[in-house]
Formats: structure tokens, sequence, C-alpha cells
């Protein structure tokens, strides 16, 4: 087990005044939600660069499916993801990069249970800014080898890999389960936040050459990963306080000799399991027997699936579809992109709102998914009558489809890594966070892959391919959703 002090931010150990009594619990827990927040979404931030440069990259293909022969030199594609197979290799990339994302998931949240978390996500970011970087520099090396790319893309998977484990445990260590799914919820909003920040400096970096979209957001995150190294604190028994699970019990007045007994019992209880890691980290498979945790798992490798094939083809889609007869640019639909990342942040914050209100996780998320199957349906066929409508439904698929995804990968984990079964055991968190969302990356691999070949038969294949994976996301839910009912028709 690591000392005290090594545990610690720096940025604490040379300001001693940022630490208690000067600073309150709820200092540190904004801090570290404020923290996170930003490492979260410069990771999402340097994800973005290559669905917005694909236009470029791949070959010009119009809806109808058809190849253009007098190309621009900046439509002619950047070898090898040119010519009649562009759109294929383009979707292996993605399939690198996310199926090393989603077998470094499962690896990281078993490490991250068991290490400083502090300095296993700033490994993560420097890593995954390196990388970011490397895929760059291509472009002024004038590599057109594929496996230059797949390979940076499956090195950087793996870096990005340890970002989403960390930032859940961090934060389910200092958040009670009060308003979890509020707080998780707008805090969330960074997966979308950091889309948008990522889409606007990729889409304005590219008339200068497309390595700079992944240049810019490459040092973004290893800016952010000194930020973190300097101030992130990764438990509040770091600080002197009390683990927020036990706040209210501790925060009770004492009348009695015996009330007091129980409370320093509870607080030798919390300083044992700190001192027993290795006896208190959850092993794999016994994280996946806890209750509800596979049929989250599952509906998230649907969900995700269809979140991160707008991730990486949204842009393209927008590029080579016409809106109101016209054609935008690459920049233009970069930017116009962002309309589904804005819907998403607001879907994840009242999708945390709804759940928190009702206190029922799974019929929330099987609301927002069946109605986003409609949803995705009228974008489709009406999203290219005007600039306006596309915008709308735009904004309305974001809201619905990125509602239960933001949910599960959130309030959901941190309420299934830290249920009655392991008597509260925060050490559960990283394992359980990565087990949910390494699952649902296994589902983001296979999206961007299956729309790069079914894109080429035109882009109802696709939606249709979506609004499929959507209906069995919610099938994994329902028998969740009837135990979350008869306990609201009982009283429970």
């Amino acid at each position: 087990m690591q000392s005290k002090s090594l545990s610690l931010a720096p940025a604490l150990t040379l300001f001693p005044g940022l630490k208690p009594p000067h600073k309150t619990l709820l200092f540190h827990q904004i801090c570290v939600l404020v923290i996170t927040f930003l490492a979260y979404a410069s990771f999402h931030a340097s994800r973005k660069p290559p669905s917005i440069v694909k236009s470029v990259l791949g070959p010009t293909v119009p809806s109808n499916g058809t190849q253009v022969s007098n190309l621009s030199s900046i439509d002619a594609g950047w070898p090898p993801f040119n010519g009649t197979r562009g759109t294929h290799r383009l979707g292996e990339l993605d399939l690198a990069f996310l199926t090393s994302y989603s077998i470094g998931m499962y690896l990281a949240g078993h490490v991250g249970d068991r290490i400083d978390l502090r300095l296993f996500l700033v490994f993560g970011m420097m890593g995954s800014g390196l990388f970011t970087v490397l895929f760059g520099l291509g472009y002024w090396l004038d590599v057109h080898v594929l496996g230059f790319f797949v390979g940076v893309q499956i090195v950087c998977g793996v870096f990005q890999s340890i970002g989403w484990p960390c930032v859940v445990a961090v934060v389910g260590n200092w958040l009670g389960e009060s308003k979890r799914g509020l707080i998780m919820g707008v805090w969330n909003s960074h997966t979308s936040v950091g889309n948008i920040i990522g889409s606007v400096v990729a889409s304005g970096a590219l008339e200068f050459g497309w390595g700079w979209s992944f240049v810019v957001p490459g040092i973004l995150i290893i800016l952010v990963g000194i930020l973190v190294f300097l101030f992130l604190v990764v438990n509040p028994e770091d600080m002197g306080f009390v683990h927020p699970g036990m706040d209210v019990e501790m925060s009770v007045e004492m009348d009695s000799a015996e009330n007091q007994q129980k409370v320093e019992a509870e607080e030798a209880k919390l300083i044992e399991s700190d001192n027993s890691e290795s006896s208190s980290a959850i092993g794999f498979l016994e994280a996946w027997k806890l209750p509800g945790v596979a049929p989250f798992a599952f509906c998230l490798f649907f969900s995700k699936l269809v979140a991160y094939t707008f991730l990486y083809w949204l842009p393209f889609y927008i590029r080579h579809t016409a809106v109101a007869g016209v054609h935008m640019s690459h920049k233009t639909a970069g930017l116009l992109s962002t309309i589904f990342d804005i819907g998403g942040v607001l879907g994840g914050i009242t999708a945390g709102f709804i759940s928190d209100l009702i206190e029922a996780r799974a019929i929330t998320s099987i609301l927002f998914l069946f109605l986003s199957i409609p949803a995705l349906a009228l974008y489709r066929i009406f999203g290219s009558l005007s600039i306006l409508i596309n915008i709308i439904l735009m904004f309305l698929s974001g809201f619905l489809v990125n509602g239960p995804y933001s949910l599960i990968t959130t309030a959901v984990a941190a309420d299934l890594g830290t249920q009655s079964l392991n008597y509260r055991n925060s050490r559960a968190l990283a394992t359980v966070t990565a087990i949910i969302d390494g699952t649902g990356s296994v589902g983001a691999a296979l999206g961007p892959l299956l729309a790069g070949y079914i894109s080429t038969r035109g882009w109802n294949s696709v939606f249709f391919m979506l609004i499929l994976s959507i209906f069995f996301a919610g099938l994994f839910l329902i028998r969740i959703a009837r135990t979350e009912i008869r306990e609201k028709l009982s009283g429970k």
C-alpha cells in the first residue's frame, strides 16, 4: 500500500492552505468534479479528430453511393484511404482503435482498483496525447502506409481506455448516493462537451492541413494531464474526510457512549479496508455476477454502438448528404455535427434528473431508448428538407440517444459498484465501471466498422442498423424495469 504522502496531489504538498480545516468537503468535491470533468472532456476532444478528417482522408461518396470522378485535390483523399475501398479502410481504422480501447478497458479497471488512480490517469492522458500527435505527424511526414495509422490507433486506444474507469472511480469515492443521477448526469456532459470542443478545434484547424486537427487536441490533453497530476485528490480520506457514503451516519450527534463506539467501529472498518487493498479489490468474475451488471453492460453494448457510430460518422454523413439540395463544406459539416452533442449534454442531465426523481434507472433508460427510435427515423427521412429541420431533429436524436448512454456509464455504474452487496466497497468501482463500459466499447468498435461497410449500400441501411440496435438495447433492461415497476407499485 502507498503512503498517504504519496497519494496526495503535489500541489497540496506545495500549498498546505488547500488542506482542511481551511477548505470544506464540498469545496474538494467541486474541485474533483471540475478536474475529472476537464480530464475526460480532453479525452473525448482528442478522440474526435478522426471523424472530422474522414471526409478529407476518404473518397467523396455522394448519398446515392456512386463514385465521383472529377474530384478536387482536397476531395481526392489521402492514400491509403482514397479509392473505392476508402470507406472500408476508415471503418477498419475505427475498429483498430475501439477494439484496443474495449480490451484495454477491462485491464484498466482491474489495474485501477489496485494502484494510484491519479498517476494511472495521468499516464493514460500523456500517452493519448502523444499518440494523437503522432497520428497527425503522418501529414507532414507524408505517410501513406495503412499499418502506421492502424498501429498508432491501437496504442492510442489502450491509453484512452485508462481514462474512464479512473475518473468514475474517483468521483464515486467523493460522492454519496444522494442526487447521484443528477450530479453525474451534469458531470457526464464532459463526453459531449469534449466532442464539441474536439469538433470545433479539429474543424478550425482543418484548413491548415488535417495534421493540425490531431496535433492541437493532442497537446490539449497533455496540458490537462499536468493539471490532473498537480491537483487531483483520489480519496476523501487523504484529506482527512470520512467517505461520503458514511457522512449521514457520522454526522449524527452522539447521545451515548454506545453510539460513539459504533462510530469508532465504522471508522476502524474504513481504515482497515484502506489498509488491505488486495483483499478489498473485487475480482473480475465476481463483479460480473453482481446484480444488474450484465444486463446494463449488454444494454450499453448496443447503446454505445449507436452513439459511437454518430461520433465517428456523423460529420461524414452530413458532408455527403445534401440539405435543401446543397452539400456542405468539410468545416461546416464538422461544426454542424456538434448539435448532436449539444442535445447529448441536455439528454444526459435530463436522464439523470428523471432517474433520481422516480428512483428507477432502467425505466428511465428504456423510455429514452424507445423514444429515440422514431427520432432517428424522422432525422433520416426529413433531415434533408432544410437546415432548421436538420438541426432540430439532430438535436432531438442526440438528446434521446445519449441520455441512457450517459446514465448507464455514470450513475448506474457507480450504483452497481457501491451496492450493499459490496458493503459500500468503492474498490469495486473501477472494475464494475470497466466491465460495463468495456462491454459497451465492444459495441462501439462494431458500430463504426459496420457503418463503413454498410454506407456503400446506402444510408437507409445504416439507420436501420442503428434503430435495430436501440431496440435490442431496450430489451436487455425490460426485466430490471419490471422489477422497478413492481417495487413502485408495492410502495417499497
